[in-house]
Parts: C-alpha cells; structure tokens; sequence
C-alpha cells in the first residue's frame, strides 16, 4: 500500500490531520509519497500510488474550487481516497446539508433557502422570530448571525439579493481573537496575527485572498429556527465505527458556541442521545469521517444544526475515550487519524 498525501497550502501542522497521518504512516512502515495537487500533473504524481488523502480546507479557495472534483475523478482512477464523495460533497455548504439532512429524516433544526428576493420577501412576512441567518460556507461560527426582527431579515434578504456578501471579514476575525484573548483561551501570538491579517494587503494574506478570489456570496438566502436557551452545542465526530465528542460552550452574551473555545472533554458531559443519533445518521449517509453538531430543543431534544468532516484536530487531543456503534466505551487516549487511514486500507 502506498499511500499519497497532499500537504495544505493554508492549513498549519495543529490544524491539519496530514502530520499526524505522515506520524502514523512512519510509525507502521506504510509507504507514503507528499505530492503536490495544485500542480497540472497530479494525475501522473499519483501513479503507482493506491490511495490519496487530503484535508482540504475551506480557508484555501483553491481547494473549494477543485479538491472534491480532483479525489472523485482519482478515485474513477482505481484509488482510495480521503475524504470520499459522500464525506466531502457537502462539506462547508450548510444548504446542501439542509437537503441531505431533510431527505433522511434526520432530526434536524427546521432551515429556509430561498433562491429569488419575493419568495423569500413573501416568507418573512408570515415567520417567526428571532431566525438565525447562515451562509453556505464558514468555520468557527463565522457567517451566522442572529436575526431578531422581520426589518432586520429584510435588510440582509436584499444584501443576498444585491451586493452579496464577502466570505470572510478580516474585522471579524480580529475581533474573535480579541475576545478569545479577553477570556484567557487565546494569546498575544493569535492576537497580533489577527491584527496583521486585518492590516496587510490581501496578498501576503491566504484567507483574504480566500475572500477576494472567492467572490461574494449572492442569489440566495439561509435561515434556520432559532432553539433558545442552549448555553452549549456538542460535537459528535464518527470514524469509521467509533465516535468521541466534546460539549462546547457558547460566547459571553452570545448564542454561538462553535469557535468559542470553551470546551468540556468528559463523558458525563456528553449526551449520549447525540452519539446514538450520529450513528445512525451516519449509517445513511456512509461517510468516512463527519462531525455532527447538535443542540437542544424546547424539549430537550438533540437536533442537529450542521455537518463538517473537517475539523481542528488539536481541539479534540484531550477527548477522555469514544465509543463503539454497540454504544461501548472505551477510556483513555484514541488517535482518530489512523483510524482513518486503517479504515481507507482495510476497504
């Protein structure tokens, strides 16, 4: 077996699963070769080659351009890859996961799309409020904002419908760092990148250059039901036939808990009703590898809000132990990432 990975261009070493693949690779003498996607000849670089892993990144408009098609048509080559088309197509698209999630039944917070500024118009006379307002892509709760009021929709329905909306915010960016500093789960390092990435020219800048070559984001508008009182989300990955998670707690004064940084890692702290509902979801949906997020409902019922198969993997580094699909569990330390390899090789 001889495995092909591809290094991102914008994902660091604590961000990327690709060190820890390279790690495991080395450790088990599995043969891996580093090749180069964004050159013309990735076809002829991945010759002799059995299987092609990449943590692509949602940061990189390149990727968003062209991975998934690149690892579908590797994969028509005879190859493993990683992450395969029912892990990855609806990655960073929170519209296509609405579908996706709608058409298996899945116990999934109530969304709207729209696609022309009347009927979507027309919708908000008779919704309710507060909605929370999402675009397709964004991490870290970037993009998602709480929508209180019928004018307040209406103004961002003829955003989506006019201008349109840059897909990243230097500012923004800035200002969740400050707050991470403020709350003591940040540091000067992350604060004064932020400043730097809010001050200098889009070129020295990869996200920016995300922003600026990924156009705007227009022609359509996202809402979902807003679930009051949830003071956390919690976060389900499955891998293969296991499953850990983490409890994430929300923003001072705000109702996003994803980016927060607040993280619980006990079990006890863990909805297993989460973990049961990740499962089967997952079972229809057969990705590799996915993270499901969930929060609660009026009856405290686990809904889930979003999908994602990528991931910041040091977030996760502290999980106490996971789970079998017999809902089995197994305490002390787990390395997710060469499950993800032992699972593409045993296939």
């Amino acid at each position: 077996m001889k495995i092909a990975l591809q290094q991102s261009m914008v994902l660091k070493d604590q961000y990327s699963f690709v060190p820890r693949w390279i790690k495991y690779c080395q450790e088990n003498d599995i043969e891996y070769k580093m090749v180069d996607a964004y050159k013309f000849d990735i076809i002829d670089q991945l010759k002799y080659c059995d299987a092609f892993m990449w943590h692509f990144s949602q940061m990189d408009y390149r990727d968003m351009l062209f991975a998934r098609q690149l690892l579908y048509s590797v994969k028509k080559m005879g190859l493993k890859v990683f992450p395969d088309f029912d892990t990855a197509w609806h990655f960073d698209d929170k519209v296509g996961q609405k579908y996706l999630l709608e058409a298996l039944n899945a116990p999934f917070v109530n969304s709207y799309a729209f696609y022309t500024k009347k009927e979507a118009l027309e919708w908000v006379k008779h919704t309710t409020f507060p909605k929370v307002f999402k675009l397709r892509g964004g991490a870290g709760s970037s993009n998602v904002y709480l929508v209180n009021t019928q004018s307040d929709a209406i103004r961002l329905i003829k955003k989506a419908f006019g201008r349109g909306f840059a897909q990243g915010s230097a500012w923004r960016y800035a200002k969740e760092q400050l707050r991470n500093f403020r709350t003591k789960n940040g540091n000067y390092l992350n604060l004064l990148k932020a400043v730097a990435i809010w001050i200098l020219p889009a070129k020295y800048i990869p996200s920016k250059q995300f922003s600026k070559m990924g156009g705007k984001e227009k022609g359509y508008v996202y809402f979902q039901d807003f679930i009051p009182n949830n003071l956390f989300d919690i976060r389900i990955v499955v891998t293969g036939d296991k499953a850990f998670g983490i409890k994430r707690m929300t923003r001072k004064n705000d109702f996003r808990a994803s980016g927060s940084g607040n993280i619980f890692y006990t079990k006890s702290e863990i909805d297993e009703r989460c973990v049961k509902i990740a499962f089967d979801v997952n079972d229809k949906i057969k990705s590799q590898s996915i993270g499901y997020d969930f929060v609660f409902d009026v009856n405290n019922d686990p809904l889930i809000i979003e999908i994602s198969y990528g991931y910041n993997p040091s977030a996760y580094d502290a999980c106490e132990g996971y789970w079998d699909k017999d809902m089995n569990w197994y305490e002390g330390k787990f390395n997710p990432y060469e499950w993800m390899i032992e699972d593409l090789i045993s296939k």
